[in-house]
């Protein structure tokens, strides 16, 4: 790479701002890099990366069904457990991306808590996940598309055995190509892209919440008791069946991460990704809340059994009829793209971090900025066909990619362990020190840390217990898919971190080209 590849400060911008853009690249030299993404990012595109990777209508509407099925509708209560929770983690991160204000977040602050072979695991456990992710993301066109219009089932007429699984990898791929191509042509285009869709999604939930509201015919008791008799005759009782019912919302509530993920093409970082990671996570509890609790008290029918089948989508064509309903689920198709462009963005990031540090196979290559657009267009390249592949497998093994989707999120969460713990080690020795200046947790720090461990470690035992409903959901039953959580989970992090150990880790460190150019500025490749 030549030597101006870097961003650098730009001469035509007013000159605090160019002040601001040094500080920021300054910042960057001091952990070790050089700059060498576009600072293009404001306030709202950081907070509009976050709240698109959770995806209030995306989230919602893909596992109401859910949620309804094995808690009724009671399982409501589980979207505040889970925010309070994500509210422990969202809060630590706030602290980390005050400090680090740098691409790929996670592996990055793994890697300053834990050192380079937490960091390592870390990264590996959050970019596997990430590709899965991608994929479950484009899968969500099939449950809402066809809905619209039968014209979106390409493939069959929907009542074949494979119809739909095939349609969905067919609508997946479009959606992972569109993607692909978006964030490859530079930050500046996916963040204009994803905010407009953010617009479009906040203002589409708030309008779905007022017309849900108007269309209300029971009270908020009535929704919040009703359990639909589940879980009688269990031995945890209802407690039981909440607690699987409660996968719905921890399925949608992460990767607020997304915010910091891009702090080396946001302008001031460290004061502006706390508080985008915080307003998103936040909004989305709110608003999603609202929608969730609405639907519910507004749908004709409580015990209509499309609600366990159906979902939301079901819900807002019962009450707002197919003109207006339709008008919402397109809005939901929307929010779908913005989600698919930030989940792969803040992948893409996490690829070229590791690689940057030659912590990946051909890391030199896949760390390579393009001098064009200014952004790593080898792993866009390589998440897009990944996340590809992976959709294929869900034409004839849809079961088996549901565990596979499922365990994509419990590796998110053992991801955020890995920075989470670490960090309270550090805070209990006395050696962690917020940035001066900047987002701080005071006193409250180690509590919220605690907090954060402890509901990391109950909420992934929690979403890896080997349920037959969850992990062998039809027959026959394979003992390989009810413990396919602890099997894959315990694979993908014993077998990458056996190769990280013998291979990569005698090459770590990071490469020339990315190195910071001042000579006194300490490796980034170790804590």
């Amino acid at each position: 790479m030549s030597s101006d590849a870097g961003a650098g400060p730009d001469p035509t911008r007013p000159a605090d701002a160019r002040t601001q853009s040094q500080h920021d690249d300054d910042a960057l030299g001091v952990l070790g890099y050089r700059p060498e993404l576009k600072r293009t990012l404001g306030n709202f595109h950081t907070f509009a990366a976050g709240i698109s990777y959770i995806s209030i209508l995306t989230g919602t509407f893909q596992l109401f069904y859910f949620g309804v099925s094995f808690g009724g509708p009671a399982y409501w209560w589980s979207w505040p457990m889970v925010f309070v929770g994500q509210l422990m983690v969202a809060l630590c991160f706030c602290e980390l991306a005050a400090r680090y204000p740098v691409a790929g977040s996670v592996y990055n602050w793994a890697k300053s808590m834990g050192g380079p072979h937490i960091g390592w695991l870390g990264g590996w456990m959050m970019m596997t996940a990430t590709m899965v992710t991608l994929s479950a993301v484009a899968l969500a066109y099939q449950i809402t598309l066809p809905r619209i219009d039968e014209w979106f089932q390409f493939v069959g007429d929907g009542t074949g055995k494979n119809d739909a699984a095939a349609n969905a990898v067919l609508l997946g791929s479009v959606l992972i190509l569109f993607s692909t191509v978006i964030n490859a042509f530079g930050v500046k285009l996916m963040a204009r892209i994803n905010s407009a869709g953010v617009f479009i999604e906040l203002l589409a939930a708030v309008a779905l919440i007022v017309f849900l509201g108007a269309h209300i015919t029971r009270g908020p008791s009535t929704v919040l008791t009703q359990t639909y008799g589940l879980g009688a005759g269990e031995p945890l009782g209802y407690f039981g069946a909440f607690l699987t019912a409660s996968l719905a919302s921890a399925y949608v509530m992460y990767g607020f991460d997304t915010a910091s993920s891009l702090g080396e093409e946001s302008h001031d970082p460290s004061r502006n990704a706390p508080r985008a990671i915080l307003r998103a996570l936040v909004a989305s509890f709110i608003i999603g809340g609202l929608i969730l609790l609405f639907a519910l008290m507004a749908v004709p029918n409580l015990f209509a059994k499309q609600l366990s089948t159906e979902g939301l989508q079901y819900v807002v064509l019962a009450t707002l009829g197919s003109t207006i309903g339709e008008i919402f689920l397109w809005c939901v198709v929307v929010a779908i793209t913005v989600c698919a462009l930030a989940v792969q963005a803040a992948g893409i990031r996490l690829m070229f971090a590791m690689a940057r540090d030659n912590n990946l196979p051909a890391g030199s290559m896949l760390a390579r900025v393009s001098p064009r657009f200014k952004t790593p267009v080898v792993p866009a390249v390589v998440i897009g066909v990944v996340g590809v592949v992976i959709l294929v497998i869900n034409i004839n093994q849809p079961q088996i990619f549901s565990v596979i989707t499922s365990i994509a999120i419990i590796m998110i969460y053992v991801a955020y362990l890995l920075v989470t713990t670490p960090m309270l080690i550090r805070r209990l020795r006395g050696t962690w020190q917020p940035a001066e200046g900047k987002f701080s947790l005071g006193r409250f720090g180690l509590p919220v840390n605690i907090l954060a461990v402890l509901w990391g470690v109950a909420m992934s035992i929690n979403l890896a217990w080997p349920r037959a409903e969850v992990y062998n959901a039809t027959g026959p039953e394979h003992w390989y898919l009810r413990w396919g959580a602890f099997l894959f989970v315990g694979v993908v992090a014993l077998g990458g971190f056996a190769y990280y150990w013998f291979v990569q880790r005698q090459r770590t460190g990071v490469l020339p080209e990315h190195r910071a150019l001042a000579p006194d500025a300490p490796p980034a490749a170790t804590p």
